[in-house]
């Protein structure tokens, strides 16, 4: 054995020690530490060394070279994306995932995915989804939409006597996917999976909403030949609007269709009393995307996608090989999603839900909705800012009242950096920024400290 692979071994509990230590000083740190960084000069890259000197020395240079330039993402005033952090119970899971080291595809070693299947248990209980949905761990948001629309268009074939899985996607012939205000992530799916982005189709909006009108939606169907994909929005990103999902289900009595759910961090509205009616008729949908490194606060990476057609799903992903279990019944993760390598992504969901319960991620959810309340109220009343939209759950979508271009939001929020971590984006033709509440620390505090950030910068800019 390497002599540094084996002085390492050997010296192992008191390493693993000054991992925790490293990790706790960057935790403990977060509300001092700058969100993100100033930018500096990126340090020069260093040769990959012949012989290593040990675990010890490379933390020592990472907590030197780059540590200081890491964002403070995993803290309360994060506010870009839709970022969550790692709450105590899921950062612990994180850790014994890594420890315990399992691809958990195969029933020939089936712990792990035993333990997967009862996190998706209780996962779509939290959602409000019925026994019908089956579920599988992903990595993210897009990869769950993907493997949502990939059973879709297996669904299409069904309808149309083809096989995409067996044939390829130009057995279909032309596809059309209708939605409303569809994330970026369906037109990288659709390109991924031969369908093409110019199959997405856009329906009209409700006025000054990003809801989809289902009258045009009915439209937009009657005038599709054949079967269809329809992508309804449970939380869009911008103002986290959500179309009226028992409307779009409803028109499957007229129109055949594949509702796939785009719930990516809308779906937690169902944890509140006060906004379960947004998420209302959720189960009625084919396909469910719920990403969980948003707002049930676990590590990166983390996602879950739900279905009603596991089939479908498996004649899509299968993986026939001498070392792999069966598809049968409850077919082994490996034939459910593209990838073949499954970390345990599910032991940090299963200690956060097992440690706070529905209770807990329940405060949690209606601290941050209350915390992005609070922030509209104090931007709306402040001559230098207008709201975009209403803040209906969690994203407060914002803009200069005046002048309003590219280029002083990009100056606003530079000067905030430090205290307070802001996305652009554009909604209306209007430039603008968004801050998105998601992580389990924030609270009326940080609110505070954002906000006096934001007056102060746009001053300085004005």
């Amino acid at each position: 054995m390497d002599r540094s692979l084996a002085d390492d071994l050997a010296r192992l509990p008191d390493l693993l020690d000054a991992t925790r230590r490293a990790a706790t000083e960057a935790l403990t740190t977060l509300d001092a530490r700058p969100v993100v960084p100033a930018p500096g000069a990126p340090p020069l890259p260093e040769p990959l060394p012949e012989h290593g000197d040990g675990t010890e020395r490379a933390l020592a240079d990472f907590t030197t070279r780059w540590a200081p330039r890491l964002s403070a993402s995993a803290g309360p005033r994060y506010l870009g994306f839709v970022t969550g952090g790692a709450t105590p119970a899921a950062l612990a899971g994180d850790w014994l995932t890594a420890a315990h080291d399992q691809n958990s595809n195969s029933s020939f070693d089936g712990a792990g995915q035993l333990l997967e299947r009862e996190t998706v248990g209780w996962l779509r209980e939290l959602f409000g989804l019925s026994d019908a949905h089956s579920g599988t761990f992903v990595s993210g948001a897009t990869m769950s939409n993907t493997t949502g629309l990939a059973i879709a268009r297996e669904w299409l074939g069904e309808r149309l006597g083809v096989s995409p899985a067996e044939d390829g996607a130009a057995a279909l012939g032309p596809v059309r996917v209708l939605s409303g205000a569809p994330h970026s992530s369906i037109a990288k799916a659709l390109s991924f999976l031969g369908l093409g982005r110019s199959s997405l189709v856009r329906v009209p909006t409700l006025p000054d909403r990003e809801a989809v009108d289902p009258a045009a939606l009915a439209r937009a169907l009657a005038d599709t030949p054949g079967p269809a994909v329809v992508v309804a929005n449970a939380g869009t990103v911008n103002t986290v609007d959500f179309d009226d999902l028992r409307a779009v289900a409803a028109l499957k009595d007229h129109h055949d269709f594949w509702l796939h759910t785009d719930a990516a961090f809308g779906a937690f509205a169902a944890l509140s009393p006060e906004h379960a009616h947004l998420a209302d008729g959720l189960d009625a949908s084919d396909s469910v995307c719920v990403d969980l490194h948003k707002w049930l606060n676990v590590p990166y990476d983390s996602a879950v996608q739900f279905t009603r057609r596991r089939d479908l799903q498996a004649r899509v992903f299968q993986n026939a090989a001498a070392y792999l279990g069966p598809l049968g019944e409850h077919p082994d993760l490996v034939h459910l999603t593209p990838e073949n390598s499954h970390r345990l992504r599910a032991l940090a969901a299963w200690f956060t839900l097992r440690a706070y319960g529905r209770r807990g991620h329940r405060e949690i959810v209606e601290r941050d909705i209350a915390c992005a309340r609070s922030l509209g109220e104090r931007l709306d009343a402040d001559p230098a800012f207008r709201l975009l939209a209403p803040v209906r759950l969690n994203v407060v979508c914002f803009t200069l009242a005046q002048d309003p271009t590219p280029e002083r939001l990009t100056a606003l929020r530079e000067a905030v950096s430090a205290e307070v971590f802001v996305t652009p984006t554009v909604l209306g033709g209007t430039p603008a920024l968004r801050a998105a509440f998601s992580n389990w620390r924030t609270t009326q505090a940080d609110v505070r400290r954002a906000a006096e950030a934001l007056r102060t910068a746009a001053k300085e800019i004005a």
